[in-house]
């Protein structure tokens, strides 16, 4: 995975992270608010029920002592009116009298009080007895005028025709309007059912929601674990293949490092040593010759000398180019690619075109170097591997950008499930630097591979153009 993919993983992941963690805050957060508001608005309804029932009973038993005051009222009036009319003595009738008439102003002052209490039901019933008082005392009025002798005479009679039927009726009226207020009653407890059953239908409400927000928070929380623990197990893998490769890459390192120091000393041995041998050994030859005086042959036997001299220096000049070419310190990137065409193409016999645009001279050092070992190791790959025969090596500078593009008609390969340690090698390099790399081949169709390293502050350098070819000097 190169560094720009894994940073645009993570940026992702992140993304994920803070979008869960919102979306959970969020979650949790409504699902206390539910809570909350339910709890509150049960509290509220038992308020609210309680002040309802609370109310009409104290209501009730208001209604029901004035009332009881007014019925009782009637009834001890009539006793009154009978003692008074049929007590003998002057002195006790007037003391039943005046009883009576306290009795009145109690009744007066309950009528009152019940008024200020009257709802529409109870309204006629409560004129209708209002009307049959006013009359009872109308009515009881002359009585009160009679003598000893008319109260003995005619009061059994007005009590029978006119104070009994009367009391009865008013009686009668009272209870009319006691069952209303019992009716009253009822009807309050309605309401309070009303309260209580829009309460409950309210509660349920709020708890289904907050359970199915619940339901919904678990669902998401556990998906959200699951997924975690799906990535990383996924992570974990990565780094385990990413543990396995890197101890892989370094014993191929270390392979690779003995490899090159073998061929170095055989090199050394095979070239140069014998070179130099044969040098030494001209050179006993040449003194020999110098002690005979033998003109000829001592020209002869010095451009021999001279000839293993320069072989040896080409050796050593290709051995130390072959390291690091100094034409990649000194001259730059494209004429180290060049080169490193044109020297192929000499060895191995196959066409190297290379195509440089825009590339600057000033470029960082680890990017010449990452973009000359990538080559150096593509063209290794494929003279090994590929059996190709043209290879195309394409160098592009953008304002921000470097990028390499090599192409080659060798057999190619499966990418998704062949990858040798040289191309992993190359992406080592590639992600150190934070670009991107990428293979592209097929059996039978060549192999294209891709680099894109990111720049910063570095001016392309003017258009270029440049080709080498295989076999060109």
């Amino acid at each position: 995975m190169s560094a720009s993919a894994d940073w645009s993983s993570r940026r992702f992941s992140r993304s994920l992270i803070v979008n869960s963690r919102i979306v959970l805050m969020a979650g949790f957060g409504g699902l206390l608010l539910l809570t909350a508001f339910a709890s509150f608005d049960g509290l509220h309804a038992f308020e609210q029920i309680q002040t309802a029932n609370d109310t009409i009973r104290e209501d009730f038993q208001l209604r029901t002592r004035v009332l009881e005051r007014i019925r009782g009222g009637v009834y001890v009036s009539g006793t009154y009116v009978r003692d008074y009319l049929l007590e003998p003595e002057s002195g006790k009738a007037e003391g039943h009298r005046y009883s009576l008439l306290e009795s009145r102003n109690d009744m007066d002052s309950a009528l009152a009080q019940y008024r200020t209490l009257l709802n529409t039901q109870e309204a006629a019933p409560f004129q209708v007895l209002t009307r049959e008082l006013t009359e009872y005392w109308s009515v009881l009025e002359p009585v009160f005028q009679w003598t000893t002798e008319q109260r003995r005479r005619d009061g059994y009679t007005f009590l029978r025709d006119e104070v009994f039927p009367r009391r009865m009726s008013m009686l009668g009226i009272a209870d009319q309007i006691g069952a209303i207020n019992e009716s009253q009653l009822n009807a309050g407890k309605l309401k309070v059912e009303a309260i209580f059953e829009q309460s409950r239908r309210r509660l349920t409400v709020t708890v289904g929601l907050t359970i199915g927000l619940g339901l919904l928070l678990a669902i998401f929380s556990i998906r959200k674990i699951l997924g975690l623990e799906t990535e990383t197990g996924q992570r974990y893998q990565e780094i385990s293949d990413a543990r396995a490769e890197l101890k892989l890459l370094s014993a191929r390192l270390v392979e690779a490092q003995e490899e090159e120091r073998r061929s170095i000393s055989r090199e050394l041995h095979d070239e140069v040593g014998q070179a130099l041998t044969g040098v030494l050994v001209e050179m006993a030859n040449l003194s020999t010759l110098i002690r005979t005086r033998d003109a000829e042959h001592i020209a002869a036997k010095a451009d021999e000398i001279k000839k293993l001299v320069e072989s040896s220096i080409g050796v050593v000049r290709n051995m130390a180019l072959l390291l690091r070419p100094s034409m990649l310190d000194d001259l730059g990137l494209v004429p180290a690619l060049q080169w490193q065409a044109r020297e192929f193409s000499k060895r191995c016999g196959v066409w190297v075109n290379v195509v440089a645009t825009d590339v600057s001279e000033d470029l960082p050092e680890e990017h010449k170097t990452c973009i000359y070992r990538i080559v150096q190791e593509a063209l290794h790959n494929i003279v090994k591997h590929a059996a190709a025969h043209d290879v195309k090596v394409n160098v592009q500078q953008t304002e921000d950008r470097l990028t390499l593009a090599i192409r080659d008609d060798g057999r190619g390969f499966e990418a998704q499930h062949e990858k040798g340690m040289g191309l992993v090698g190359m992406q080592e390099r590639v992600s150190h630097l934070g670009g991107t790399f990428a293979v592209s081949s097929q059996p039978g169709h060549g192999t294209s591979l891709n680099v894109s390293l990111p720049l910063h502050s570095v001016v392309p350098g003017e258009m270029r153009t440049d080709q080498s070819m295989a076999g060109k000097d």
